[in-house]
């Protein structure tokens, strides 16, 4: 069985779908709730190095990232503000050994898998 870890939000019919991906394809995930449990910093800029930078962790959707001026801002920027503002972290973000993703659409968790 692989290991995989879903940023998860289990209001969002997306994340519900990765989750549900993930587990049909025999892998049981470790689920963080990143609005119960936000991620730090550095596991941030983890996940953003793994993906080739911070951009696609923020969700350009979510008001308060044009509120802060982030939509184009620079990774340091975009870290600070996802440590500070969980809310802000694109979702579902799922990370494999094969890879880090923020899965939207849900099936670009198979690139991972």
């Amino acid at each position: 069985m692989s290991t995989a870890t879903i940023y998860h939000n289990p209001k969002c019919g997306t994340s519900r779908t990765v989750l549900a991906l993930l587990r049909e394809a025999g892998i049981e995930p470790v689920v963080v709730e990143y609005l119960k449990t936000p991620p730090r910093r550095d596991e941030l800029a983890g996940l953003a190095a793994r993906m080739g930078g911070a951009t696609d962790l923020l969700r350009v959707k979510e008001p308060l990232a044009a509120e802060l001026g982030l939509i184009g801002a620079a990774d340091d920027a975009l870290l600070d503000a996802i440590a500070t503002h969980p809310e802000l972290l694109n979702r579902p973000v799922v990370a494999t050994a094969k890879g880090v993703k923020a899965c939207r659409p849900a099936e670009t968790v198979k690139d991972l898998l």
